[in-house]
C-alpha cells in the first residue's frame, strides 16, 4: 500500500502538470512565435505589436473599470444580503439559500443575453415599453455601456461573493458591537470601526475573487460590450484571433501572458487573504450567543428588496428567454404579442443541424467530461488529504492553479499545445481543456469528503487483506458518494455552459451550445438563441436531477 501511495502522487503530478503547466509553457513560447505554422521561429515582434497598439490604453482602462466596478458592486450587494440573512429577523430566510445557488446554474451567456433583450436601445422590451406608453422619442436605457457591463457582471458574481461573506458574518460575535454601543458609538461608527475591520479578510477575498472572475469573463464583454464598442482584454484577444483574414495567435498569446500573470497574482492574494482570516476569529468556546436585530417596520420592505433581487437573478432571465423564443420578433408583452406566439423558433433550432450537433457535443462533454474529471479528482483528493507528503503539497498547488486561468487565454495555450497533435480540432481537445480548466471544481468537494473519512476504515480493510484498489472501491468510494455527486454536478454544469475556452478551441464539427448561442447573438437571431438557451438550461437541470437521484439511491443502498 505504501509503495502504491508513493507511486500515485508522482504519477498524478505528471498528469496534472501536463494539463496545467504545458498550456502555460506553450502560451509563453507562442507569444514569441510568428504563428501556428512557424513554431520555433522566435521573435519579439508580437510583444512590440501588442503593447504599442494605440487602442491598448483604452482597453486596459476599460478592463480596470469593468473588473473593479463589478467586483465592488457584487461585494456591496453580498454584504447587504449577508447582513440581512445572518444578523436580522427578516422572514423567509430559505430564500437566501436559493439566491446563492440557483443563479449559478444559469449560463452566463444566457444571463447576459436576457439583459440585452430587456435594455438594448433599439428593441429592448423595457425601452420599447417606456417609448410606447410614455411617448419617449429615445430609449431611456442602453445596456451596451460600461455601466451596463458592470451591472450584469456584478449580478452574476453576487452569489459567489455572498457564499464567501455570509459564513464570516454568521461567525461574528455581536458582543463586540454591543460593547461599542455601550461606550457611546453610533451604529454607523460601530460598523466602520468594529464590524468591517473584523470582516476585512472575507470582504477583500470576495472582491479579489470577483475581480478574477470578471477578468476571465467573456460572456458579458462579448454580448454586451462588443455591440457598444466597449472592449476589454478578453474581447480584445478574441478579436485578434476571430476577426480579420488571418488570426494572429502570437499576438493574442503576448497579450494573454499579461492577463494570465495578473490573474495568478490575484489568486495567490485571495488564498493569502482567506488564510489570514484565522487572525480575525471572534468566537471561542465560551460566551458566544448569536443575536438577531429586530427590523421592526423595515422587515417587509427589506424582504421586498431581497425578493426583487431573487426575481432579477433567477426568474427574469429564464422568463425573458422563454417569452422571446415564442414571439416572432422582439416586442413588449401585449395581447398582440400573445396572439402571435408560436413554436417557430424551436422548430427552426431543432431542424438546424449545427444547433443539434452543438447540443449533442455539449451533452457528451457534460456527461463524459464530468465523469472523467471526477475520476481524476478522486485520486488527486486522496493524495492531497490521505498521503500528505511534500509531493502531495505540490500536487495540491498544481491542481488549483487552473482556477486562476482565464478561459480565453488558456484556450490559446491549449491551441498551441494541440496544433501539433492529432487532437487538434477534435472534440477530445475540448474535453481535455475542460477537465484541465475546471479540475478544482471536482477536487474541492472531494477533498472535503475525504477529510470526513477516518483512516482507521482503510487500515481495517488492509488488515483483512484488501489491496489499495479494493479498499478504494469497496470502502472509500461508497463513503464518498455525496462528494462525488457534488463534484460531478459542478463539473457537468460548467462543461455544458462553457464559453470562453470553447470560442478558441471549437472548430467546425465540434461546436458547443454556448458558442452556437453566441453566434446567434452576433447575427441578431434572438428567437432561435432563446429557444436554444432554454434547451441548454433544461439539459443542465436534467443532469443535476439525475445525478442527485442516483446519488440518493446509492447512498440508501450503502446504508442498507
Amino acid at each position: 500500500m505504501q509503495k502504491t501511495n508513493r507511486a500515485l502522487t508522482p504519477s498524478l503530478i505528471v498528469i496534472v502538470g501536463i494539463l496545467t503547466i504545458c498550456p502555460v509553457i506553450m502560451l509563453f513560447l507562442g507569444s514569441f512565435t510568428e504563428g501556428l505554422g512557424a513554431f520555433g521561429s522566435f521573435t519579439l515582434e508580437k510583444y512590440f505589436k501588442s503593447y504599442t497598439d494605440p487602442a491598448l490604453g483604452s482597453i486596459v482602462a476599460n478592463t480596470l473599470i469593468f473588473t473593479t466596478g463589478s467586483a465592488l458592486l457584487a461585494t456591496i450587494l453580498a454584504l447587504f444580503l449577508a447582513y440581512l440573512n445572518t444578523r436580522t429577523n427578516i422572514p423567509f430566510k430559505g430564500l437566501f439559500g436559493i439566491l446563492s445557488i440557483v443563479p449559478m446554474m444559469i449560463p452566463h451567456v444566457l444571463f447576459a443575453v436576457s439583459w440585452a433583450l430587456l435594455l438594448n436601445p433599439s428593441n429592448g422590451m423595457v425601452n420599447m415599453f417606456f417609448m410606447q406608453f410614455l411617448g419617449l422619442t429615445e430609449a431611456p436605457f442602453n445596456i451596451y455601456t460600461l455601466q451596463g457591463m458592470i451591472l450584469v457582471e456584478a449580478l452574476m458574481n453576487l452569489p459567489m461573493a455572498y457564499l464567501i461573506i455570509a459564513p464570516a458574518m454568521s461567525a461574528f460575535d455581536v458582543s463586540l458591537e454591543e460593547s461599542s454601543r455601550v461606550c457611546g458609538a453610533s451604529n454607523l461608527r460601530t460598523a466602520f470601526r468594529v464590524t468591517l475591520p473584523i470582516l476585512r479578510p472575507a470582504i477583500l477575498a470576495a472582491i479579489t475573487l470577483a475581480v478574477v472572475r470578471s477578468l476571465a469573463s467573456f460572456a458579458v464583454p462579448s454580448v454586451i460590450g462588443m455591440p457598444g464598442r466597449k472592449y476589454v482584454l478578453a474581447t480584445h484577444i478574441y478579436r485578434v484571433i476571430a476577426t480579420g483574414f488571418a488570426p494572429d495567435y502570437g499576438m493574442a498569446a503576448a497579450v494573454g501572458m499579461s492577463v494570465l500573470a495578473a490573474s495568478i497574482t490575484l489568486i495567490f492574494l485571495y488564498r493569502y487573504l482567506t488564510s489570514e482570516g484565522e487572525k480575525y476569529v471572534t468566537i471561542s468556546s465560551r460566551g458566544y450567543r448569536p443575536s438577531l436585530i429586530d427590523l421592526k417596520k423595515a422587515k417587509y420592505p427589506l424582504f421586498g428588496v431581497v425578493a426583487l433581487l431573487s426575481f432579477v437573478l433567477i426568474i427574469l432571465p429564464v422568463a425573458v428567454l422563454f417569452y422571446t423564443s415564442l414571439v416572432p420578433y422582439s416586442m413588449t408583452p401585449s395581447e398582440k404579442a400573445f396572439s402571435l406566439m408560436s413554436w417557430k423558433h424551436w422548430i427552426a433550432v431543432i431542424k438546424d443541424p449545427i444547433s443539434m450537433l452543438s447540443l449533442k457535443n455539449s451533452l457528451f462533454l457534460g456527461v463524459v467530461g464530468a465523469t472523467l474529471g471526477v475520476l481524476l479528482s478522486i485520486f488527486i483528493a486522496y493524495a492531497i488529504v490521505k498521503i500528505r507528503t511534500t509531493t502531495s503539497g505540490i500536487l495540491e498547488s498544481l491542481s488549483f492553479l487552473s482556477f486562476s486561468f482565464p478561459g480565453i487565454v488558456i484556450g490559446i495555450g491549449f491551441m498551441w499545445f494541440f496544433v501539433y497533435t492529432p487532437l487538434y480540432a477534435t472534440i477530445w481537445a475540448l474535453l481535455i481543456g475542460y477537465i484541465a480548466t475546471y479540475l478544482p471544481y471536482g477536487v474541492r468537494p472531494l477533498s472535503s469528503a475525504f477529510i470526513q473519512i477516518h483512516s482507521h476504515l482503510e487500515e481495517s480493510s488492509r488488515v483483512c487483506g484488501g489491496g489499495a484498489l479494493y479498499t478504494m472501491r469497496r470502502v472509500v468510494i461508497p463513503l464518498l458518494i455525496p462528494g462525488i455527486i457534488s463534484g460531478w454536478i459542478l463539473m457537468a454544469t460548467m462543461f455544458v455552459r462553457e464559453l470562453s475556452l470553447s470560442v478558441v478551441l471549437s472548430r467546425p464539427g465540434t461546436e458547443v451550445l454556448a458558442v452556437q448561442i453566441l453566434r446567434f447573438a452576433e447575427d441578431g437571431l434572438w428567437g432561435r438563441l432563446s429557444a436554444l438557451g432554454i434547451m441548454m438550461i433544461f439539459i443542465s437541470a436534467i443532469l443535476v436531477v439525475i445525478a442527485s437521484f442516483v446519488g440518493a439511491k446509492l447512498t440508501n443502498v450503502n446504508k442498507d
